[in-house]
């Protein structure tokens, strides 16, 4: 085991013990790729690390072993190209099993990981490529991302290498044919212009951009050492067995869930690399290799709620675990009655680990989100600044930066030393989500900042609104948002998407109107409702509600 290397303790005998007393040690080199691939080669060398397969029925195994000689390889072969420490390189591999080959081979160089989606335009490429001044640029053989790479590649004068994962492509370098070339070893970089330590740069993630251009958000290598908590005691990862989280490589979830804490913990990670989410093909994967622990975003739960769950044998999995969007009571009540498990809320964000969840010590309460990690001094502050008293919203803080910086919490906006002196500068650091606290200490999502309506004097919150609303069989999502009104300033409403048998009437608004009038306080429900065939959102899968309500106004 590899845990007891870096905390002091790791078994604790209730939620106030676990908060008051866990401890994370970082030692001052510390590096992904040697400290937890490579060590874990050389104790267990058949220790199994992933499990992968995808729609076409392909499917292949790695230990640790491999993992660490396939990334040395690629080690060298990047090296080979001009890769080094401080380059930055982008991946869009979707969920290739090469992903985690190649993110281990940057960190090993100490070169910056940039993950990228496959949704990635043009546009997005020319932003990000001249933002981040991106060196390398690695991508699964799919054809509209390589339409759009050679688009943009133009505009961005850093890039010096296109290579393709997949079949090969005219003018990309084909990374099988070349990465496998090379030795499989590579020595721990000792000179000072090489190796790593553990508050250089690593990773940089960009935002989903849902109020304005993605910010680069900057971790260094110690970040994967915060996803101990993540794993081990909110999805609660079981050494030697497969966990499932379903998440794409371009995003943070993909971090959260799919490489850093799993790894640490010993735990298997599995993969189903498909193209389109179909729920019945998901839950027939959980059935079929009998997965151990599983974390997908609360639409997936949704989606899958829609299909025959009880025809599907998912009783291997111990624990059930969501992030990403907040988790209607509905879907929590629907889920734990078909399989007679919970679903763990977690809430966090690209800037650090799970900063809230329910963890194992706690029963979860339908709708909220849980306790605060021990990694994070957070409270829920007041818009006078005093601390919120039980059902008082506050707003989410991370104190004390000056007197203890977590593991695991970003380290600043990458390229841009002012941004990050102004949010992280006065030792708080507050992300602009609103929460209630509960007598019990349980936290309860309200919104964001921005998203919180107010309305003839209330304040409201579109969280509470929305799931009485998903609660209704006709509504598979919904997005609550402000709109404008002559006589109250504002008003709910609610932009919805309609199960399948159900059409847009006004019988129907009037009843899920009637319907919200009575599971809420009445003065909640949405005075305006509009159905739409889908949502706007963003490329890592959130509601853009900001373009929603923005758009409110401007047509009124």
């Amino acid at each position: 085991m590899l845990l007891d290397r870096f905390l002091p303790r790791i078994d604790f005998d209730s939620y106030e013990d676990f908060k008051e007393n866990y401890r994370v040690n970082v030692p001052e080199n510390f590096n992904f790729g040697f400290d937890i691939v490579d060590e874990w080669a050389k104790q267990e060398p058949q220790k199994k690390a992933l499990v992968w397969c995808n729609d076409n029925g392909d499917k292949k195994e790695f230990t640790f072993t491999d993992i660490s000689k396939l990334s040395n390889q690629t080690a060298n072969y990047f090296k080979s190209i001009g890769i080094k420490k401080g380059s930055v390189v982008m991946l869009i591999l979707r969920r290739r099993w090469e992903y985690w080959i190649c993110a281990t081979a940057i960190h090993k160089i100490g070169a910056i990981l940039i993950p990228g989606s496959l949704q990635l335009s043009k546009k997005d490429l020319i932003y990000r490529g001249n933002s981040a001044n991106i060196h390398t640029i690695i991508c699964v053989d799919d054809p509209y991302v390589i339409e759009q790479v050679e688009a943009a590649e133009k505009d961005v004068a850093s890039i010096k290498n296109k290579i393709i994962v997949g079949e090969k492509h005219n003018g990309w370098r084909c990374f099988s044919d070349e990465a496998y070339t090379f030795s499989d070893e590579f020595p721990r970089p000792v000179k000072a212009d090489e190796a790593t330590k553990a508050d250089d740069i690593a990773l940089v993630y960009f935002t989903s951009g849902t109020t304005g251009n993605p910010k680069m958000v900057q971790h260094n290598h110690s970040h994967p050492l915060g996803h101990i908590v993540t794993a081990k005691y909110w999805q609660q990862v079981q050494e030697n067995k497969l966990h499932m989280s379903v998440s794409d490589s371009g995003w943070a979830k993909f971090g959260w869930g799919k490489i850093y804490g799993q790894w640490i913990c010993g735990a298997v990670i599995f993969c189903y690399d498909f193209k389109k989410f179909v729920p019945t093909k998901l839950l027939k994967v959980i059935e079929d290799y009998k997965i151990t622990t599983f974390c997908a975003p609360p639409t997936m739960y949704r989606f899958m709620l829609q299909e025959d769950v009880a025809s599907y044998d998912v009783s291997s999995v111990q624990n059930f675990a969501t992030a990403g969007e907040p988790l209607n009571p509905e879907v929590y009540n629907q889920w734990k009655r078909l399989t007679g498990k919970e679903i763990r809320e977690g809430f966090g964000q690209t800037e650090g680990s799970v900063l809230i969840a329910n963890f194992p010590w706690l029963t979860p309460k339908p709708g909220s989100t849980g306790k605060p990690s021990p990694l994070y001094d957070i409270h829920l502050i007041t818009e006078d600044g005093n601390e919120a008293m039980p059902h008082e919203t506050g707003s989410l803080t991370i104190c004390n930066l000056n007197r203890y910086y977590p593991t695991g919490l970003f380290t600043g906006y990458y390229k841009n030393p002012e941004m990050s002196a102004l949010i992280l500068g006065g030792g708080e650091y507050c992300p602009h989500d609103v929460f209630k606290p509960d007598e019990d200490g349980y936290y309860w999502f309200v919104g964001r900042n921005d998203d919180v309506i107010k309305c003839s004097g209330y304040r409201i919150g579109p969280f509470e609104v929305e799931s009485a609303l998903v609660a209704h069989p006709a509504v598979i999502e919904c997005a609550i948002t402000a709109a404008p009104d002559p006589i109250r300033g504002n008003v709910v409403k609610a932009t919805i998407v309609l199960a399948n048998g159900y059409k847009p009437s006004d019988a129907l608004t009037r009843e899920l109107q009637n319907f919200v009038k009575k599971n809420t306080a009445p003065y909640k429900y949405p005075r305006i409702i509009e159905y739409v065939d889908e949502l706007p959102k963003t490329l890592g899968g959130k509601i853009k509600r900001a373009l929603i309500r923005k758009e409110n106004f401007e047509n009124k």
